[in-house]
């Protein structure tokens, strides 16, 4: 079928109005020109329509069907490719759809090395369906470059890495990650979910990455009401694969939620530059706390990685872990009684959330690796939201107050 205008089929076609501008310009504009809209409305518009006009039966114009090209998604995915310094950007319906679209690129036969701190959600796909597919799996400490150099097979075609990771907030050296996966086979896919940092913060594409994979329902939306993915890339080949994903296995985002996102991206500068300035103080105060074990906030000069955090990273973003002293009965006590802080899954919204990993977002992951791992029962993550840092603290302080009557020293 021949295709009267093809340049909305994809981002990649779209020379970026500017290129050169900074983050926060390009977040406000790219992909946003009012001229490609009839009425020149500023806002990109929400298109429901899940079918177009065409005119001929051997013909079709820009857009054709809702699942494979959605004016405003297009503005949308223009956007996140600006930001992230790509050449295309594909939208997913959820962030975990965007991790099925990586694992998508493997088949049958095919070796795939992990991170052995992921995301609980990423570690079921690729433990259960990327498995039943017959990829073969294997998870390792991704942070020792060595580790991954021992692993690799002819047959590995993937290495997939979180940075920071979830729950640890460890740092990966990407740009040393690639050197090593490309010194090995430029066919390898060196993915990278770069989601608790999103572009404000990293690039992994320009570190040497292949993919990069993003929850949008975390910090880019930043509002906690919605749920998206997106996958960036700059290689021609992995596109045409990851597009051909999108459309026919069809998880595609609805144009709301994809306006939605649009809308959040224009702030997300803005609410970094909180979320860091709020978690740098809660860590602080935590490191100093005698009913805290230990704090990882790769913003703490106490980090191990700090000093390889300050050279790939713009800044340490608003996830920080800590160990609170004693057991599962303390750590359940300290997340009863704080009062703005909500007890939830999830991250990245200008709301603070607290969860207990081991139980919450890594239940998935088995106990013998959790414990292997530290992902341990007075294991307790932080978003740190937009709220004052002096409220946010004070009630820390007053739960960490309450959790004591309920720690036991050994």
């Amino acid at each position: 079928m021949k295709v009267e205008n093809n340049k909305g089929q994809t981002n990649g076609d779209n020379s970026f109005l500017h290129p050169d501008m900074s983050f926060e310009t390009r977040a406000i504009h790219d992909g946003q020109s009012p001229d490609q809209w009839n009425s020149r409305t500023i806002v990109p518009p929400i298109h429901t329509g899940s079918t177009y006009k065409q005119p001929d039966p051997e013909m079709h114009g820009e857009y054709f069907y809702g699942r494979s090209g959605n004016p405003t998604r297009k503005s949308l995915e223009t956007c996140i490719a600006s930001l992230d310094k790509a050449k295309y950007a594909l939208t997913f319906a959820t962030g975990m759809a965007a991790v099925a679209g990586a694992g998508s690129l493997l088949k049958a036969g095919d070796h795939v090395i992990l991170g052995d701190d992921l995301y609980g959600g990423t570690y079921s796909y690729f433990s259960t369906i990327a498995i039943d597919h017959g990829v073969q799996v294997e998870f390792v400490d991704t942070a020792v470059i060595e580790n991954v150099e021992n692993a690799f097979k002819p047959n590995t075609k993937m290495v997939y890495i979180e940075s920071p990771t979830n729950p640890l907030l460890r740092v990966m050296d990407i740009p040393r990650l690639a050197a090593a996966v490309k010194s090995q086979s430029h066919h390898i896919i060196l993915a990278v979910d770069n989601t608790f940092l999103s572009p404000y913060l990293q690039n992994p594409l320009l570190m040497g990455a292949d993919i990069v994979i993003y929850s949008l329902s975390k910090y880019m939306n930043g509002h906690s009401d919605v749920i998206m993915g997106a996958i960036t890339t700059s290689d021609d080949e992995l596109y045409k694969r990851l597009a051909e994903i999108q459309h026919t296995a069809g998880p595609v985002p609805s144009s709301f939620d994809c306006y939605l996102v649009n809308r959040g991206l224009k702030t997300l500068s803005i609410r970094m530059d909180r979320h860091i300035e709020n978690a740098t103080k809660v860590a602080k105060f935590l490191e100093q706390h005698p009913l805290v074990e230990k704090v990882l906030y790769p913003g703490l000069e106490s980090h191990p990685q700090y000093k390889l955090a300050q050279r790939l990273w713009a800044g340490p973003s608003g996830m920080i872990s800590f160990y609170i002293k004693g057991d599962v009965d303390t750590s359940k006590a300290f997340l009863k009684a704080l009062k703005i802080f909500a007890l939830a899954v999830s991250l990245g919204g200008f709301e603070s959330l607290v969860q207990l990993p081991s139980t919450m977002s890594h239940e998935a992951v088995p106990r013998e690796m959790k414990e292997q791992l530290g992902i341990t029962d007075n294991l307790i993550r932080l978003s740190i939201g937009l709220e004052s840092a002096t409220d946010l603290i004070k009630d820390i302080d007053q739960a960490l107050k309450v959790a004591a009557n309920f720690y036991v020293p050994s």
